[in-house]
């Protein structure tokens, strides 16, 4: 009988997984699919924050909201392009979950982690679970060799100065506590790329409780990334910061 009630408290927990979008008309569709195909033992809603997309991603999501109710899919549009953390801000004001979690649009976080990354946290109390490539397990898959050097190499800078004691630093497949993300987002000052790297490594040196599970990340299949030059000298930039300020 006790057995039981826990299972039931476990499913009465909720989950609000957040998406920032822009121009992911053609992924944001078999994503949201892949989600409700994988994610069935817990309650979930997903929220689409779109960055004024040009190429009709929000009449796509309020496609979607017909077919899986508006309860279950949320739009929470903004006018322009406003920054990655300041996207999850957004959506976090909108969520009504005990558990965050936030995973890109472009269906490189393949949905079928989810339920890893909820059992991993139920059988921890974790509060952080966090996706990552550098683990037995994990890998990057359609990444050319300069790709995955950058990638790693970032990584092992990182790693080198900040020593945050998570394997992956810029991964952004992620599911919190609410209240731990309420705490850290506040914390943070980074608005692009950086903010991931932000995120973990304030949330490391205030104490809570890490867990990692092994992600393969897959390249984009349709659109094109938005990570260019520009980014990677923030990344740098950021990591200066970092390393004077935690």
């Amino acid at each position: 009988m006790e057995g039981e009630q826990q299972q039931q408290k476990k499913k009465n927990k909720h989950y609000s997984i957040i998406v920032p979008t822009y121009n992911e008309r053609l992924n944001i569709a078999l994503l949201v699919y892949v989600i409700f195909k994988h994610v069935r033992d817990v309650g979930f809603e997903i929220i689409v924050v779109d960055d004024g997309s040009p190429d009709g991603t929000q009449e796509v999501v309020k496609q979607l909201q017909e077919v899986y109710g508006e309860d279950r899919i949320l739009l929470r549009a903004r006018p322009r392009k406003m920054g990655l953390g300041t996207a999850y801000s957004h959506g976090l004001k909108h969520a009504s979950g005990d558990f965050i979690i936030i995973m890109d649009a472009d269906l490189s976080h393949h949905p079928k982690y989810l339920p890893s990354f909820v059992r991993k946290q139920q059988e921890t109390s974790a509060s952080i679970v966090t996706g990552t490539r550098y683990v037995r397990g994990g890998g990057v898959h359609g990444w050319n060799l300069m790709r995955k050097l950058t990638s790693r190499g970032a990584n092992v800078l990182a790693q080198t100065l900040l020593w945050p004691g998570v394997s992956d630093l810029t991964g952004s497949f992620r599911l919190y506590q609410r209240s731990v993300l309420e705490d850290v987002i506040n914390s943070c000052v980074s608005k692009g790329y950086v903010f991931q790297m932000e995120m973990i490594v304030r949330a490391s040196r205030k104490g809570y409780h890490i867990e990692e599970v092994p992600v393969t990340f897959v390249d984009r299949v349709f659109g094109s990334s938005k990570l260019g030059g520009s980014e990677i000298v923030e990344y740098l930039k950021g990591l200066v910061y970092l390393l004077l300020t935690t």
